[in-house]
């Protein structure tokens, strides 16, 4: 590709033969912890381990018996074969009963380890009609509001899949949407279509207009202020 263009050089004899894949499997093992706090079998196959589960299951079964990492059935529904450093099990404890109003719409890129669906849990079924479901691929986001997902952005931002149809929780996913451009988190937003439809009369468009977006020949669009 072009972004590898430039000078190459063999480094074998400076690197020598690399670790061994004991080693290998310990650091993977922890970096997963470092990065999701629990660790599922669900999680390492999201992370496209090669070999899966059975690649760090032994690392962390060592590091279990060094008390370097727990084992127990920490979140309820994700299987009994979990994993996570002692932090992640007392936030855990510490959160039994959020306060997820409180705590408002979170609007994370789907590929971010924070985001459980599609990992961790399954894609819960959209509200309306969809062209094809939602991945966790780069540039695509998802709105979650009061811990349930409420909306994937498709790569790109031309397409939006709800999971509600609550208007409250419409209105906090626009208000979200809105916010990541405001945020600079991208350029715009440019909707062209809401539940594999034209945008037209769907519940969703009356908030995103009152959130800022404006009427544009191809949908709705909203740049930043």
């Amino acid at each position: 590709p072009p972004q590898a263009a430039g000078r190459w050089s063999l480094v074998a004899d400076v690197v020598g033969a690399g670790a061994p894949p004991t080693e290998r499997a310990a650091a993977l093992a922890t970096q997963l912890l470092d990065r999701h706090g629990v660790v599922t079998r669900d999680a390492v196959v999201a992370e496209e381990v090669p070999g899966g589960f059975a690649t760090v299951y032994p690392a962390y079964k060592a590091m279990e018996e060094a008390g370097r990492a727990r084992r127990g059935y920490f979140v309820e529904g994700l299987g009994g074969a979990q994993f996570a450093v002692p932090g992640a099990v007392d936030r855990l404890r510490s959160v039994r009963e959020p306060d997820l109003a409180a705590a408002g719409p979170l609007v994370l890129a789907a590929t971010d380890p924070a985001n459980p669906f599609g990992a961790a849990l399954p894609w819960p079924e959209p509200a309306g009609e969809h062209g094809h479901g939602p991945k966790r691929v780069r540039g695509a986001y998802v709105v979650v509001v009061d811990g349930a997902l409420a909306a994937y952005v498709e790569k790109g931002g031309r397409s939006l899949v709800t999971f509600a149809t609550a208007a409250r929780v419409l209105a906090a996913v626009a208000e979200a949407l809105a916010g990541l451009v405001s945020a600079g988190r991208v350029r715009q937003l440019q909707i062209q279509r809401i539940d594999a439809e034209a945008v037209a009369d769907q519940p969703l468009v009356v908030h995103l207009r009152h959130a800022g977006f404006a009427d544009h020949v191809r949908g709705l669009v909203r740049r930043p202020r």
